[in-house]
């Protein structure tokens, strides 16, 4: 029987530095609670068939995304989270020292179906 262990959001997000590389600190059934430091733009991606929902800790994003073909832009900060429905395409885009918690399955790759230098196909767990 697994035993009841609270998490620091504190205690993980000081426990790395990198940016745009989720680290896993929780699972729920195939989901997982991902810490996440990121600030600047990310690629534009999309993800076929996995929903993310981004709650911001610190800082703020600005994330871009098409509608019908059309750029928009939503803001949010500290204490509010976006869902991102599956196959919208979408560029999150940072201030530097944003700290985000993802919930998503367990097996996303942070990249969707892009695959450049920042593909993170293998989170670690901390």
């Amino acid at each position: 029987m697994e035993s009841l262990r609270k998490i620091s959001l504190r205690e993980k997000f000081d426990a790395f530095d990198e940016q745009w590389s989720p680290k896993i600190i929780a699972r729920v059934g195939d989901f997982a609670l991902k810490v996440v430091k990121i600030g600047g733009e990310f690629v534009w991606h999309h993800h076929d068939t996995d929903d993310e929902i981004f709650f911001v800790i610190r800082g703020e994003i600005a994330m871009h995304y098409l509608r019908d073909g059309v750029e928009e832009v939503e803001r949010f900060g500290a204490g509010e989270l976006l869902r991102v429905p599956h196959g919208v395409e979408h560029k999150p885009v940072a201030e530097p020292g944003t700290e985000i918690v993802l919930f998503e399955r367990d097996d996303v790759v942070n990249t969707g179906n892009v695959h450049d230098d920042r593909l993170t196909a293998q989170q670690a767990s901390i």
